[in-house]
């Protein structure tokens, strides 16, 4: 694993708890090695995870859509920042970037990536780890979800098992080291096919 794709939101959120793990997480990055790709901003929580990671040393890549890199604020002080046509781009772009994906706290465009990055891999279309950092229970309903998909026969435990959630970066990193892809021989249950 060398590059590790942050999904974040451009918004800080109320609890300045969020940017202090957002910038913790950019640290854990450079810490052990590993290279950041992420959204490009430079506000909210995106800002921190890059300005962490750029203050610990690490290389920080950002992607980002010609539309948003003034909206977003792109980010001037990055490794490198590829600025792409639109949303699909950015998305493909960071998904070619990165061995691993992390989403932390964000709106909208946080869990569309996230939910993306998920189906690809309950597809088969890759086999990077994916991770949830649950900051004060940030996540749990969206646990809670992916459990009650499970149960009611929607995502099999498998691929339920594609997410690691933890409440420290470290942690999901560590789970990272230790993750083995499921075969993704049919993704639909034999039941309803």
């Amino acid at each position: 694993m060398k590059r590790v794709c942050v999904f974040c939101g451009a918004s800080p959120g109320r609890n300045p708890v969020h940017l202090d793990a957002a910038r913790r997480a950019g640290q854990a990055l450079a810490g052990r090695g590993l290279g950041l790709v992420y959204g490009g901003g430079s506000v909210g929580l995106m800002g921190a995870v890059a300005d962490g990671a750029l203050e610990a040393g690490g290389e920080v890549i950002g992607v980002i859509p010609r539309a948003l890199q003034l909206r977003e604020l792109a980010h001037d002080r990055l490794t490198s920042l590829h600025v792409v046509g639109s949303m699909h781009e950015r998305k493909a772009r960071m998904a070619e970037l990165a061995d691993a994906f992390v989403a932390l706290p964000g709106g909208l465009g946080t869990l569309e990536e996230l939910a993306e990055i998920l189906t690809w891999a309950q597809l088969g279309l890759h086999a990077k780890p994916c991770g949830l950092l649950d900051v004060e229970g940030y996540y749990a309903p969206l646990i809670a979800f992916l459990d009650h998909a499970v149960a009611e026969g929607f995502v099999r435990s498998e691929h339920r098992r594609v997410i690691h959630v933890a409440p420290d970066f470290g942690a999901l990193l560590d789970a990272f080291d230790r993750y083995e892809p499921p075969r993704v021989e049919r993704w639909i249950d034999d039941r309803t096919s």
